[in-house]
C-alpha cells in the first residue's frame, strides 16, 4: 500500500520593514509571546496570530543594538575566496570541476559550453567583481531549475506535497522549511555532488512530516536514502569550501 501523501500548506511569509530592516514575520497560534532572531543576514520575528504591527516594530526597534551586533558577527563568518577569476581556474558544479573560460565582448549570460563555463566580460577594468557576479548568477539559475527538479522527484517518496520552492542565499545553511511548508534551499549546495544536493533536498522535505531532528526524522531520511551519513558527512568536512 502506498505512503499516504501529506499535504504541506503553502503560505508565502510575511515580510515588513521596520527600523530599516527587512523583516520576517511568523505568525503562530502556539506562541503566547514575541521572539526574534537573525539568521544567515535575516531578522526574523514569531509573534502570536494576532499581534498587532505596531508591537512588532517596537520589538524590532528595541533589539535595534543587538540586531546589528548580530549580523556584524554573521558578517565575519562569510567565507572568504580566494578566486583570482582568470581563465582556467576551476570551479565545481554538481562535484565536479569545470575550467573557466574568459572571453572579452558584450554582456551576454554565462553558459556551459564544450566543457568550460564561459563568461564575456564587457568592461576589463572591473574584470573580477564582474565574473564572480555573472558565476553567482549562472549557479542560482541552475540551482532553481536542478532543485526544483530534485522536490519533485523526491516530494512522492516522501509523501508530501510541496508549497512555494525558492533558492536563497544563507551564509550557514543549506535549506529550511518555512513555518508555513514552503522550502528554501541555498544555491550554493549545487556545488556539491549530485547525491549530496540530494540529501538536502531529501533532509528538508522529510521537514515536512518531522518539524525537528528527533530519532523519527532521521529513521526518515534514512528510509529515503539510507547512505544519507555519507553525504551528510561531505558537507560537514567541505562545505565550508564552497564558495565562488
Amino acid at each position: 500500500m502506498s505512503k499516504p501523501v501529506m499535504k504541506a500548506t503553502s503560505k508565502a511569509p510575511e515580510r515588513i520593514k521596520a527600523n530599516g530592516y527587512d523583516v520576517e514575520v511568523a505568525r503562530t497560534s502556539r506562541r503566547k509571546s514575541a521572539t526574534i532572531k537573525v539568521e544567515d543576514g535575516l531578522v526574523i520575528v514569531v509573534v502570536p496570530k494576532a499581534l498587532e504591527l505596531e508591537k512588532i516594530e517596537k520589538l524590532v526597534a528595541d533589539k535595534h543594538q543587538w540586531i546589528i551586533e548580530k549580523l556584524a558577527i554573521q558578517l565575519e563568518a562569510t567565507p572568504r575566496s580566494d578566486k583570482e577569476y582568470v581563465s582556467g581556474e576551476a570551479f565545481p558544479y554538481l562535484g565536479r570541476n569545470y575550467r573557466l573560460k574568459v572571453l572579452q565582448g558584450d554582456l551576454s549570460p554565462t553558459k556551459l559550453v564544450n566543457g568550460r563555463i564561459t563568461v564575456c566580460v564587457p568592461d576589463p577594468s572591473n574584470q573580477s567583481h564582474y565574473i564572480r557576479r555573472s558565476l553567482m548568477n549562472w549557479y542560482k539559475r541552475n540551482a532553481e531549475k536542478k532543485i526544483r527538479d530534485k522536490v519533485r522527484r523526491y516530494e512522492n517518496l516522501v509523501g508530501v506535497e510541496t508549497g512555494v520552492v525558492r533558492i536563497k542565499e544563507f551564509k550557514s545553511r543549506w535549506g529550511s522549511c518555512t513555518p508555513y511548508g514552503d522550502l528554501e534551499f541555498n544555491w550554493v549546495i549545487v556545488m556539491a555532488p549530485n547525491r549530496v544536493v540530494d540529501y538536502v533536498v531529501i533532509h528538508e522535505l522529510c521537514h515536512l512530516v518531522h518539524h525537528d531532528h528527533s530519532p523519527q526524522f532521521w529513521k526518515e531520511v534514512e528510509r529515503v536514502m539510507p547512505d544519507y551519513q555519507e553525504h551528510k558527512e561531505w558537507l560537514k568536512v567541505n562545505g565550508h569550501g564552497l564558495v565562488v
